[in-house]
């Protein structure tokens, strides 16, 4: 039994569960339309969208486990390492033609926006997970000076660095909200947010991936160094990553698909097979665009040893701009064909921002279990890594399931609900 146990790979047992699960995601409550003329209406419903979400939780957890150091070095979920970028673009695509719908769709939309689309679906939850992270910092015993736990509480640095999502949603949600409550000619909102993206863009490319601005040339070179300060470091200042900028032009292309969605429709619906090869390819093309970007100039130039590189860093930003511009339409129009609604996509679907904010503490307790000797079981001297990957996705399903329903709480207790006039006069 033991021969056998050391002959099986369990790395190979690990991906192969993972993309089976994950593909299997893909057929599970499907709803195909391969006819010459039949398509899906309902592409775009709320139900098709919350899964297609849910799709995407489900694939920016995997790729934070995938980027775990000891599934980098065993070269487990490879695929998933640099994939978080296009799943998390679906989110934006999805905001930005939900937002734009329900603007014209539900009346007096933009009365309540501030209200109901940012501080109750947003900041709110957004400072609970704040709260909730400094509380289990403090637990296990984090040593942080003063001003960094007022910093990280106020939000002005990163108590949870997986939560800077919130936070660019907000600035777009701001953006949307002043370009289409007082523009009046869409197409100059549309030109303007494009703005604000860019603009956010271009923030990141000077501001790198931690303060470099801050010291003499090259300090972080030194993992040595004297003076290091905690704010200096990565992931704690605002916009320290690509990752915050990348795929936010897909917002952007999700209020366009909403604003021209029938012409847009009813152009592939003619030819349909045709033209939507055709975006494919160009899809393809900017994907190449976007790899030969990262490889010739690159967003981590401040390891070169010539400074801060913002020149190679708005470079690469360029090439990777139609990918993520593209991204969107072509999985919404993809969906006219083939799409999935099953019980697992809609769950994430309806947790897909609370999953997101724990899970960097999922990972965390995981990883902790596994340095301390704390897994139900390891074969050999090493740990199963396939336990790993689903404790991680158990933990990160309950602890955001918990804070989504005290998320809730603490809505109800801030916004209570007006009692209707005919109660009231009862």
């Amino acid at each position: 039994m033991g021969d056998f146990l050391k002959y099986l790979n369990y790395w190979q047992v690990l991906k192969v569960a993972t993309y089976y699960f994950f593909f299997m995601l893909l057929f599970w409550g499907s709803t195909s339309k391969f006819g010459k003329k039949e398509f899906n209406d309902d592409h775009t419903s709320l139900e098709v969208m919350k899964s297609l979400r849910g799709f995407s939780a489900i694939g920016v957890i995997l790729h934070h486990i995938s980027q775990e150091s000891v599934f980098q070095e065993q070269k487990v979920l490879t695929p998933f390492v640099n994939a978080g970028a296009y799943f998390v673009a679906i989110f934006f695509f999805c905001s930005g033609y939900g937002l734009l719908k329900s603007l014209d769709t539900k009346e007096n939309y933009m009365k309540g926006f501030i209200k109901n689309r940012i501080i109750k679906a947003i900041t709110v939850p957004f400072y609970i997970n704040v709260i909730l992270y400094g509380l289990y910092y403090f637990a296990i015993g984090m040593k942080w000076p003063k001003e960094r736990w007022i910093l990280n509480f106020s939000g002005l640095t990163m108590m949870n660095a997986y939560a800077w999502f919130p936070i660019v949603l907000t600035i777009l949600y701001v953006a949307f909200y002043l370009c289409f409550r007082f523009i009046k000619v869409r197409p100059v909102a549309f030109v303007l947010i494009f703005l604000v993206i860019i603009g956010m863009a271009v923030g990141f490319c000077y501001n790198g991936h931690f303060a470099w601005w801050h010291g003499q040339k090259n300090w972080w070179l030194d993992w040595n160094h004297p003076n290091k300060i905690w704010w200096r470091e990565q992931k704690i200042l605002w916009f320290n990553g690509e990752w915050w900028v990348n795929s936010a032009i897909a917002f952007l292309s999700g209020l366009l698909f909403a604003q021209y969605e029938k012409q847009i429709v009813s152009f592939f619906k003619k030819g349909y097979a045709l033209k939507f090869h055709i975006l494919l390819l160009l899809t393809y093309v900017a994907f190449r665009l976007s790899e030969y970007g990262q490889a010739k100039f690159g967003y981590w130039t401040e390891y070169s040893g010539k400074g801060p590189g913002i020149a190679e860093k708005i470079k690469t930003y360029c090439c990777q701009v139609p990918l993520f511009a593209l991204i969107g339409f072509l999985v919404i129009l993809f969906m006219l064909k083939y799409h999935v609604s099953n019980p697992v996509t809609r769950f994430f679907g309806k947790f897909s921002l609370d999953t997101y904010l724990m899970n960097l503490m999922a990972l965390e307790v995981t990883r902790w279990m596994m340095q301390k000797n704390k897994f139900p079981f390891k074969i050999g001297s090493k740990y199963n890594l396939l336990v790993f990957a689903i404790l991680c996705i158990v933990f990160t399903v309950i602890l955001g399931v918990a804070e989504k329903y005290l998320t809730d709480g603490v809505k109800k207790l801030l916004f209570p609900k007006k009692k209707k006039k005919a109660e009231a006069a009862a």
